[in-house]
């Protein structure tokens, strides 16, 4: 499989570990650094955290060792590669946000983005769905 792998990792099941537990867990599955070399953001309605690479890892390789690792196991968490998509859905925004500061916003190469092909604006959920090229502009 020559596709690039997401650089993000996706743990479910995770309320038996903490956040600060799993940041120690993947530094010593990894080898790496939390925030330096990688981040970890909770998502607790859905019981999941997922964790993005900085610096660049074989995701995949990391994915089949947590599913050995004997502590993940014991947590009863899984892990997989995060699907990769061009839309992404972007919440908490102000009242009078425009679609033009958004896609600029989001193509910015400083804001890790890339050539947004649209922008749905939800003004009643303070949201927007923003909708990419393709799938490396997601980030």
């Amino acid at each position: 499989d020559s596709a690039e792998a997401s650089p993000s990792v996706v743990f479910e099941n995770i309320e038996r570990c903490s956040p600060n537990c799993l940041k120690m867990l993947l530094e010593n599955i990894s080898g790496l650094t939390a925030d330096a070399d990688f981040t970890v953001e909770l998502i607790p309605e859905i019981n999941v955290a997922v964790a993005t690479f900085i610096k660049r890892i074989d995701t995949r390789e990391l994915v089949k060792k947590c599913s050995q690792h004997k502590r993940i196991r014991e947590f009863k968490m899984t892990a997989r590669l995060l699907e990769v998509t061009q839309a992404m859905k972007v919440e908490n925004l102000p009242d009078n946000i425009s679609t033009d500061y958004l896609t600029m916003y989001f193509e910015s190469a400083r804001s890790g983005g890339g050539p947004v092909s649209d922008v749905q604006l939800f003004p009643d959920e303070n949201s927007a769905i923003v909708t990419f090229c393709d799938h490396k502009g997601n980030t």
